[in-house]
């Protein structure tokens, strides 16, 4: 783990404004700075970044954090990737003792770079230098010029992809690096993959008359290739093997690239092959990406939900194209939330995107993508083929198929909608096929409508812990005799508690004069929700206003809370049972 005390200093460093400004123009508005939201589609700015307090909040998705959690969420990048690319914009190095996990992939970040043999900037400049090579190569290959023209693809798109050519021979590489034959170079192609061991010692290269796909990472940088063969032969797509760079469960070809027009469509097209992304892109359709040889998992679908509200699978339609699909819903059920969806595409039979997209056309393949089948009717579909629900038997069967699957799904308003087709479809209430289902509380309990509608008044407790959250420093001024309440009911009283005592632990940060957001200590604090929409009120305080009066006015309302509960217990006492000391404390406080 990285040292919290270097997170937040970290923080201290790093503009946010700056930050987020590099990826989405921010306008001044106020105090504040604006933008669209990132993470939804709008077109009025609910998106305002706080200069004071270095933190994003939405008002239209919720989404909030800091610089850290935003390069988390726009980039798809991990933690320690996030706090790495921050700590090197502001010349900051990471603790050297947690150094071995700031790799591209969780294979890695348990890997030493630093032993004697290379280093990861290494390895990267290699596969760069590689990358170069086979790009040189096909400008001098007449034979793969007119394979990619065959294929429908301009000089342009090729350059825009960094496509390149492995030519025939053996050992191509050889010419590019000179000290082939050393030890420290045969180790560093045999790590990323570019050249072979025969069992005899004798390395040859991997990729051998292939058209070359670099293979970028969410942070550009290249840490594979895939290589689609020419001529008749197989396999007829290669892909670099898994090393310490690499792991093609984790990665998503083009998703570097793709990430603006992805986010300016509203929807990521998933395919499978290279191939087709390219020829997409070359009609237009910028916005698709592709696996890289295994099936869609769950990283995969994480990494596309960071990007976009709306991922579109993109499946031949035969039944190995149908098995495809459904190893992607299942891999996509637990990363379901309610606002996002996942639609499945099955082109014609013996037709692929790469072939459809140019007979047919951009717009013809578009209104397909618009027709889609979402997740909930291609996963009901599915479970109720070829069954005849008018026996008991099949309805039985029905229920047990669909229990494993929906139980994974964590979306409240897509289960309960999926659960109450299917109590349809079984011909049972809702709550007999929850009891079966072994599903708890799917069904959202019925409110009775408020009769008070108006916005109710901010409470004391709110107010201290937006005080609090603003500026640690009034802990000193805070009378803690006002938590002494007892309401366990009562989550913002909890809340405040909770806050105290963290920053009765942590004189660091309340003598400190850091404006950085506190909320980063508590990822995984269960009042990390009402710290965040606290803090989002924090957006419209103007620079008028008056904190310590605003403290100073909460702390006298639990007060005075705090005196009349006191006397009322005084009050239900028999007076003749009431010690003269309570006596005189009934007196002091009446008089108060």
């Amino acid at each position: 783990m990285i040292p919290q005390s270097f997170i937040h200093d970290l923080l201290s460093r790093v503009n946010i404004v700056d930050a987020i400004d590099r990826y989405v123009p921010l306008k001044k508005s106020g105090t504040n700075y604006v933008a669209c939201c990132p993470f939804h589609s709008e077109k009025t700015p609910s998106f305002s970044v706080s200069s004071t307090k270095q933190f994003y909040h939405c008002f239209g998705c919720g989404a909030h954090g800091d610089a850290i959690n935003f390069l988390v969420e726009y980039s798809g990048l991990s933690f320690v990737e996030a706090v790495q690319e921050l700590a090197t914009s502001v010349g900051m190095q990471v603790p050297e003792q947690q150094s071995d996990v700031h790799s591209n992939n969780a294979r890695a970040s348990n890997h030493k770079w630093k032993d004697n043999a290379y280093t990861l900037q290494d390895l990267l400049k290699l596969m760069q230098r590689a990358t170069q090579f086979y790009r040189e190569r096909l400008k001098h290959s007449q034979k793969a010029i007119d394979y990619l023209k065959l294929r429908g693809l301009s000089g342009k798109t090729a350059a825009r992809f960094g496509l390149g050519y492995a030519p025939e021979d053996w050992h191509n590489l050889s010419t590019l690096f000179t000290d082939y034959q050393s030890e420290r170079t045969k180790k560093e192609l045999m790590r990323v993959g570019l050249v072979i061991s025969s069992e005899n010692g004798r390395q040859y290269d991997r990729f051998r008359d292939r058209i070359m796909f670099p293979i970028l990472n969410l942070k550009g940088q290249i840490i594979a290739f895939g290589g689609r063969v020419i001529d008749r032969g197989e396999p007829k797509y290669l892909n670099s093997p898994e090393t310490d760079l690499f792991v093609k469960g984790q990665e998503v070809y083009h998703l570097y690239s793709a990430r603006k027009a992805i986010r300016d469509a509203g929807c990521a097209v998933v395919v499978e092959g290279y191939m087709d992304v390219a020829v997409l892109f070359e009609h237009g359709i910028e916005y698709a990406v592709a696996t890289l040889g295994t099936a869609i998992t769950a990283v995969h679908v994480q990494k596309l939900l960071r990007q976009t509200d709306k991922i579109v699978f993109c499946f031949d339609g035969d039944s190995a194209g149908k098995k495809a699909a459904w190893r992607a819903l299942e891999s996509s059920l637990e990363q379901l939330v309610d606002g996002k969806a996942i639609y499945f595409l099955f082109l014609p039979e013996g037709e692929d995107p790469d072939s459809f997209v140019r007979q047919q056309g951009k717009e013809v393949f578009e209104q397909h993508i618009a027709r889609a089948l979402p997740l909930s009717e291609f996963l009901l579909m599915e479970l109720t083929r070829n069954q005849n629900l008018e026996t008991d038997e099949n309805r039985a069967k029905l229920i047990q198929d669909a229990k494993a699957l929906l139980q994974r799904i964590k979306a409240p308003a897509l289960l309960f909608i999926l659960i109450k087709r299917l109590s349809e479809l079984s011909r049972l209430n809702q709550h007999e096929l929850e009891a079966l289902l072994q599903i708890k509380n799917s069904v959202p309990p019925v409110r009775a409508p408020k009769s008070i509608t108006r916005k109710q008044p901010v409470s004391p407790y709110r107010w201290l812990l937006s005080v609090l959250l603003y500026k640690p420093q009034y802990l000193s001024e805070l009378d803690k005799s006002v938590l002494e309440l007892n309401d366990e009911n009562n989550e913002e009283l909890s809340a405040l508690k909770f806050l105290v005592e963290f920053l009765d632990a942590r004189p660091d940060i309340v003598t400190g004069e850091s404006m950085v957001s506190i909320l980063t200590y508590f990822q995984d604090s269960p009042f990390r929700a009402l710290f965040e929409k606290v803090e989002s009120d924090m957006l419209s305080w103007d620079n008028g206003m008056d904190l310590k009066a605003e403290f100073s006015g909460a702390v006298n309302k639990l007060q005075e809370i705090q005196r009349k509960k006191r006397m009322q217990e005084l009050h239900n006492k028999p007076l003749a049972l009431l010690t003269e000391e309570e006596k005189r404390e009934l007196k002091h406080l009446a008089a108060h």
